[in-house]
């Protein structure tokens, strides 16, 4: 091992925030300008690190290390979320490259397309193990402003280009570095989280139907006011769910619309998408028939009927033991004392590359727990000491 240099992770780091610089974040939508000048940036550094790389058929970089393996596969994704953050998903990327180098062989490289989801959420780690058919890539599209993924792959060259697939027996094991994007580490004074597993997340529309109506002339007792319905049912929910909710379980309603969304209109119709995240199915159960239940005793009561879509339900990814151990082993080695075992609230590419090779991946600390904003920010110390463990941890995972 040739030695992990800290000053040039953190250089990368800097430099590929150059690409889409917002305030002290970024701004790199996927398929954008900036992002596509990113990607071919990091191209040129795996190059340079004696990878052979490309960027494959869905926008997916890929730095392939000399030989047929086995080697260990590192990565993370290079867009942003909307005038967000420098870390998120650049971290994990300069880290394999970092691996590559200071390690010498044995590592692949991959920047995975749109984990962000602003086509469809995680289509390049997807693609990569076959969980993205060609129908799907007809049907999807940037969520923004509705140009078809298929059109977005022409725009910038990448339409004729074929897709990066996994190759049994080229990976021994997946390894993924992140920022934490939350504050647990932070709060108890660590500086390593070593994920054990990756949440599902259950993610439903909710609509009542009311009748739009004058908001001075209709009275109190006559109203059937769709919004007030899917508020009293929300304020349900939080008395609930703390009763079949797990210790670290979490509820979300992103969006709440009303019809015609006027402010002397009643709505007649009111929408939320609603959302659970935990790691344990049995959990997700309880709260998915608790809240089946709450909508029950609604249409009962009340006088707007409640409907409930389901839009997506994930299912748990486990990150494999042996691998959580190596990444321990590696802070032992570096920090010890400063890990903690945790799941992770948010989604990552290592949940689809867990489908088929063994999986892993570990937290460094964020400031203040921000991410998916411009204020994202991790120390450069604890930036430089994860990639410290991170190499090591590769190490660990390619002399097994």
């Amino acid at each position: 091992m040739s030695g992990v240099d800290p000053v040039r992770v953190l250089r990368d780091l800097r430099e590929l925030a150059t690409f889409g610089a917002y305030k002290t974040g970024v701004h790199r939508p996927t398929f954008s300008e900036v992002d596509m000048a990113a990607r071919r940036w990091f191209v040129g550094k795996l190059e340079e690190a004696g990878l052979e790389a490309r960027i494959d058929g869905i926008g997916s970089v890929f730095g392939r290390a000399p030989g047929s393996g086995p080697t260990i596969l590192t990565g993370s994704h290079l867009e942003s979320q909307n005038h967000a953050g420098w870390l998120d998903g650049p971290l994990g990327c300069i880290y394999g490259l970092e691996a590559a180098r200071a390690l010498g062989g044995g590592v692949d490289v991959a920047a995975w397309c749109d984990e962000e989801g602003h086509f469809g959420s995680f289509i390049g780690s997807r693609s990569f193990v076959g969980a993205l058919p060609e129908d799907e890539i007809d049907r999807l599209a940037n969520r923004y402003d509705g140009t078809p993924l298929r059109t977005a792959l022409e725009r910038v060259g990448l339409g004729q280009e074929p897709r990066i697939a996994f190759e049994p027996g080229r990976h021994k094991a997946y390894l993924e570095a992140h920022i934490e994007q939350g504050d647990t580490l932070e709060s108890q004074d660590l500086k390593i989280g070593v994920v054990t597993a990756i949440v599902a997340i259950w993610q439903y529309r909710i609509t009542a139907s009311g009748e739009q109506n004058h908001a001075g002339t209709t009275s109190m007792t006559r109203r059937r006011d769709a919004g007030l319905a899917l508020v009293r049912l929300l304020g349900e929910v939080d008395r609930r769910f703390p009763d079949v909710a797990g210790p670290r379980s979490v509820w979300t309603t992103g969006r709440i619309t009303l019809e015609p969304g006027a402010a002397s209109i009643i709505p007649g119709r009111a929408e939320m998408l609603f959302q659970l995240r935990d790691a344990d199915p049995a959990v997700l159960d309880r709260m998915q028939a608790e809240l089946h239940a709450l909508v029950e005793v609604a249409n009962r009561d009340g006088r707007c009927p409640i409907a409930i879509e389901v839009m997506g339900q994930s299912r748990p990814a486990l990150m494999d033991e042996a691998l959580q151990d190596a990444v321990e082993a590696a802070v032992a080695a570096k920090a010890p004392g400063l890990s903690l075992r945790m799941p992770s609230g948010a989604g990552h590419d290592a949940q689809y590359l867990a489908r088929v090779m063994p999986s892993s991946m570990m937290f460094v600390p964020s400031i203040g727990g921000i991410s998916h904003h411009w204020t994202e920010n991790t120390s450069d110390a604890d930036i430089a000491l994860g990639a410290e463990v991170y190499c090591d941890a590769v190490a660990r995972m390619l002399a097994t």
